[in-house]
């Protein structure tokens, strides 16, 4: 999988959804802006959260969007292993396998610079 490639198509997808449903995509956006800029623990902490829920429910298109956003946040690979592990750790072999495709995410991704 190219995960640039993924990226690109989920942002489609999600620019076709917000058409579609403007109100309603509107309404989810202000709930994530609200759960990430409120609450004692940081941007980054609650976006590594979600991360570990992307690969734990295995949606691609989720773990694609949270890495992108890491890598923006200033996340390391070795802190993507420390939540990768701990994903596998209370998920499992799916969540190990999910858990690589995070991780190649995380280097394609900084490796072509998409980010």
């Amino acid at each position: 999988m190219n995960w640039n490639d993924k990226l690109d198509s989920t942002r489609d997808q999600l620019r076709a959804l917000n058409k579609a449903i403007p109100d309603a995509t509107r309404a989810f956006g202000g709930l994530g802006k609200a759960v990430k800029e409120g609450g004692v623990l940081d941007f980054k902490t609650k976006e590594y959260v979600a991360l570990g829920i992307a690969i734990a429910t295995r949606c691609e298109a989720c773990i694609v969007l949270h890495v992108e956003t890491l890598i923006r946040a200033g996340a390391t690979r070795d802190e993507i292993g420390d939540v990768l592990a701990m994903t596998i750790q209370m998920g499992g072999g799916p969540s190990m396998m999910y858990a690589a495709k995070a991780l190649e995410c995380y280097d394609e991704l900084v490796a072509t610079n998409a980010v």
